[in-house]
């Protein structure tokens, strides 16, 4: 069935205290999909953030980020005021996340709320709390100790807490009891919000796309919990890290730094950690994006201590197999997969085999061979078009960044010659919504029409990622109404 989405990070949504967050301006988001003839809201992922702020490196692959805890349930609930909240400095703009200023507010309020929790009263808190064992436990045990350790990662505590050693563990777990409690409510909370929002989106028709990195975070709950996961030495050491090889973007490649699966011993397993995630992901989310898919095929190793990626080399993934054992133990898994950049035909092959709808992307397509695989014109219908991802310039940042000719390109294919900047952005989203591919996802920033002030990340860069937001009122009910004119005349509403 066509179908048309929008792509916003939770962080993103317009809120009173500094970023995005389970608030009823997420439910009013909600509603104006609704207006706007959307079917889906893709999101990114939810996982709690770190050093950099960036959702693809996370400290955990199942817990979720106590950023987006709506604090006016707190309000609601007795367990914090309106002064509590309004007395801390969020930032100084709508537009953009001020991350220190959350990261120094947003726990002293959370602390305050959980003082006045009474995890005995709340049946649900227990239940909650023995479902999620597997990681709950190695999670709050992890950031507890992290957080006594002054934020160092776990490969830099002592021995014999890097180690995992059992009598350390129990000492640590007694000693940061509550703390290990905090964590837990965090997480609570957290499920508990999360599964109101989805559970409201769903009543409305609204189906929600996660993303899920291929890659965990070197520091991390999962690495330091299950070492044995991953290409590590006996001394916790990883043997190999992930990035891509140099090619005409980067002449040294990209060092991403995650630690590389030991794909033998999962093998082993049958594959039962990725079954754990993966039916995490689909109680979370409707439809997944699995970010890196040509990881799955080949992945590409890079010695550990390289201070580039130029000396890596391609290994074998898991390949097809993990995607029968997936689909036969995961129940409703639906995904979407991230086969963006050099593809090689094995990977091309994957993508055919399980079924899954590929990518494409309309930045992509305009370029001097007028002969880009990403031209409408030559999808296929079991695929999701983009305008751009999160890691794309907006659609009017790249238009207004081309050369004459890439130029001239986009406005004879979108019949946009001689119109104002605004309407060929329209142009590039006609053209996505009118492809034969099932379901079109647009950016927020591209149907408001913003410049590179409004990008979410620019890989490769630091320190300005990861910070836009949508102010109150910047989404109109004209815009909707374009929306769903679109959503109407190209069959996806």
């Amino acid at each position: 069935m066509r179908a048309s989405g929008v792509l916003l990070p939770i962080s993103s949504i317009p809120s009173n205290y500094g970023i995005g967050c389970f608030s009823k301006e997420a439910y009013g988001f909600i509603d104006q999909l609704v207006r706007g003839g959307q079917k889906y809201w893709q999101i990114l992922p939810l996982g709690p953030t770190g050093y950099g702020d960036s959702p693809y490196q996370s400290f955990s692959t199942f817990a979720g980020n106590p950023y987006f805890i709506d604090l006016e349930v707190f309000i609601r609930e007795g367990m914090l005021t309106e002064a509590d909240c309004h007395s801390c400095d969020w930032g100084g703009s709508e537009s953009y996340v001020d991350y220190a200023k959350i990261y120094n507010n947003r726990f002293k309020l959370l602390k305050m709320a959980f003082s006045k929790f009474d995890a005995d009263k709340d049946p649900e808190y227990a239940r909650f709390v023995e479902k999620n064992a597997d990681w709950l436990e190695d999670y709050c045990l992890y950031m507890a100790i992290k957080n006594k350790e002054g934020g160092v990662a776990w490969r830099d505590w002592d021995e014999d807490l890097r180690k995992r050693d059992p009598k350390a563990l129990a000492e640590a777990g007694e000693r940061l009891e509550e703390e290990i409690r905090f964590f837990r409510f965090q997480q609570y909370w957290f499920f508990k919000q999360w599964h109101w929002l989805k559970t409201y989106a769903n009543n409305c028709g609204i189906k929600i796309i996660g993303d899920v990195p291929i890659y965990l975070a070197m520091d991390s709950a999962d690495t330091w919990a299950h070492p044995e996961l991953f290409q590590f030495d006996e001394e916790e050491k990883p043997v190999s890290v992930a990035g891509c090889p140099p090619d005409g973007f980067s002449a040294t490649g990209q060092l991403w730094g995650n630690p590389v699966y030991d794909w033998k011993y999962h093998k082993e397993t049958g594959y039962e950690w990725w079954i754990r995630r993966m039916q995490h992901c689909m109680e979370l989310y409707d439809v997944v994006r699995i970010d890196h898919f040509r990881g799955f095929d080949e992945y590409y190793a890079i010695p550990y201590g390289d201070k580039t990626a130029e000396f890596g080399k391609w290994e074998k993934g898991p390949g097809i197999e993990l995607f029968k054992v997936l689909s036969e133990n995961v129940k409703n898994l639906e995904v979407i997969a991230e086969d963006l950049g050099l593809l090689t035909d094995s990977v091309i092959k994957l993508v055919e085999d399980t079924g899954y709808p590929g990518m494409k992307v309309l930045q992509f397509a305009f370029d001097a061979s007028w002969d880009s695989i990403y031209l409408p014109h030559k999808y296929s219908s079991n695929t999701v078009v983009y305008t751009g991802t999160h890691d794309n310039e907006t659609t009017r940042g790249w238009f207004e960044s081309l050369s004459e000719y890439d130029r001239k390109f986009v406005q004879a294919y979108t019949a946009c010659k001689d119109m104002p900047v605004e309407e060929c952005v329209w142009a590039l989203i006609r053209t996505a919504m009118s492809s034969v591919s099932d379901l079109a996802v647009i950016p927020m920033q591209d149907y408001l029409c913003l410049g590179n002030e409004a990008r979410m990340n620019a890989p490769a860069t630091f320190g300005n990622n990861w910070k836009w937001r949508l102010t109150k009122g910047q989404l109109t009910e004209d815009v909707l109404g374009r929306m769903l004119a679109l959503a109407r005349l190209y069959g996806r509403y």
